[in-house]
C-alpha cells in the first residue's frame, strides 16, 4: 500500500494532532472550556479532541504573543483572555486545557481546581512526587479533575482499539505488555525548556507515563513494583540535560509483566515522527499495535494484528474509533463521573513513571 498524504504534519509529533470522525456527545454551548499555556504543541490536539466532541472552546491565554496569534489562527471561534486570572474567574468555563512547560503543569492545575474548575493537562502531569502529593490533596479538598492527556492510548485509534477487544476477552487475561516509543528529536525546533531535565522531569517521567498508561489499561492494574529502570544521554553531548534513552521493567499487582523503551532516535528517512508498537499477550491470544506507520506501507496508519483460537486478522483501525475518550471526559465532567479515566488510575500511572524515574536516576548517581 502506497505512504498516503497525511492530513496533519505526521512527521512532527510536537504538534501533532490526529483528526477522525468523533460523534459530539454535547449540543452547542453546552460545555465550555478555556484553554491556557501553550508551551507544548499537544494543546492543538487537546483542544481539537474536545471541540470535535462538542466542546465550545471560550477563551485562550499565553504570555507569548506569536503562540498566541497562532492558536488563534487555529481556532478562530476563540477569544483572548487578557490574563489567566480571567479564565479563573470566567463563570462558564468548565474546564481548562493547559500544555505549560511540565515543571509547571500542577501548580497551573491547582490554581484551576481552586477556582471551582476541572483542569486537563499534557503528559507529563507532574514532574516531582511531591507535586503528586500536593495535587491529590486538593483534588480531595475541592472535589475537581485533574485529567492527563496521556495520547499514546487516549489518542489513537489502534491503541484505543487494542482496548476494547481486550474487555471484550478477545485475548483471554493479559500476561504481558511491552511498548515500544521511539519519537523524532527534531533537535532544532525545540525550545531550551525541553533540554533541561529538572524542567521535563526525565525520559521516564516524561514520554514514560504515556507506557504505563496503556500497561495499567490494557493489563487492569492497579499498582506495580519496579524491577529495573534506565536513562540515559546517548548520542546528544551537546545537550546534557536531555535523556534520549530510557527503558523500565515492571510486575503488576496482579502478575502481569511489562517492559518499555522509550527513545528520541526515530531516523530521519521514517514518515512518520514515531513507530510507535506495543504487543500484548494474553492467555488466549496476542495483539500487536502498529500505531503512527506501518513500515513501507502505510503513513499515517493504526493497524491491529490480533491471533486468537478464531485465526489471524489484520484491522484497520485508521477513521475508524472517532476517539471516544474526549466525549467520555466532557461528559464526566458534566455528570461528575469517572467514564474517561478514573482520577486514581491518572495518578498512579504518573506516580509508577517517576518512581521508575527516581531509580534511573540513582542508578546513574551510583555508577
Amino acid at each position: 500500500m502506497a505512504i498516503q498524504e497525511p492530513k496533519t504534519n505526521i512527521k512532527d509529533g510536537a504538534n501533532y494532532s490526529p483528526e477522525g470522525n468523533v460523534a459530539k456527545v454535547i449540543a452547542e454551548n453546552q460545555f465550555f472550556f478555556s484553554v491556557a499555556f501553550l508551551d507544548h504543541g499537544h494543546i492543538y490536539a487537546q483542544t481539537n479532541g474536545l471541540v470535535q466532541a462538542g466542546g465550545t472552546l471560550k477563551y485562550v491565554f499565553d504570555p507569548d504573543a506569536k503562540r498566541l496569534a497562532e492558536f488563534c489562527a487555529k481556532f478562530p471561534q476563540v477569544k483572548m483572555a487578557d490574563s489567566f486570572e480571567q479564565i479563573l474567574e470566567d463563570k462558564q468555563t468548565q474546564l481548562v486545557a493547559c500544555a505549560a512547560i511540565p515543571k509547571k503543569r500542577a501548580e497551573c492545575g491547582i490554581r484551576v481546581m481552586r477556582a471551582g474548575k476541572d483542569f486537563f493537562t499534557d503528559k507529563s502531569p507532574f514532574t516531582t512526587l511531591q507535586q503528586l502529593a500536593e495535587v491529590k490533596s486538593v483534588v480531595a479538598e475541592s472535589g475537581q479533575k485533574y485529567a492527563v492527556y496521556y495520547a499514546e492510548r487516549s489518542h489513537n485509534e489502534a491503541a484505543w482499539h487494542a482496548g476494547e477487544l481486550i474487555k471484550s476477552g478477545a485475548i483471554g487475561r493479559v500476561l504481558q505488555v511491552i511498548t515500544l516509543a521511539p519519537h523524532r528529536l527534531s533537535k532544532n525546533t525545540r525550545p531550551d525548556w525541553f533540554f533541561d531535565k529538572a524542567a521535563y522531569g526525565g525520559i521516564l517521567t516524561d514520554i514514560g507515563s504515556h507506557q504505563v498508561e496503556q500497561f495499567l489499561t490494557y493489563a487492569d492494574v492497579s499498582d506495580a513494583t519496579i524491577n529495573f529502570a534506565r536513562v540515559s544521554n546517548l548520542n546528544n553531548p551537546d545537550k546534557s540535560g536531555l535523556e534520549d534513552f530510557g527503558e523500565v521493567s515492571m510486575t503488576a499487582n496482579n502478575g502481569a509483566s511489562f517492559y518499555a523503551r522509550v527513545d528520541w532516535f526515530t531516523p530521519d528517512g521514517q514518515a512518520t515522527w514515531g513507530d510507535g508498537r506495543t504487543f500484548i499477550l494474553g492467555t488466549q491470544g496476542n495483539i500487536e499495535c502498529r500505531k503512527y506507520n506501518d513500515v513501507a506501507r502505510q503513513a499515517p496508519a493504526s493497524k491491529v494484528f490480533m491471533t486468537n483460537s478464531e485465526g489471524e486478522q489484520e484491522i484497520d483501525c485508521l477513521g475508524k474509533s472517532g476517539f471516544p475518550y474526549f466525549g467520555q471526559l466532557i461528559l464526566d465532567v458534566i455528570n461528575r463521573t469517572e467514564t474517561a479515566m478514573t482520577q486514581e488510575h491518572v495518578f498512579k500511572a504518573a506516580e509508577l513513571s517517576m518512581l521508575a524515574q527516581k531509580i534511573a536516576d540513582k542508578a546513574n548517581v551510583e555508577s
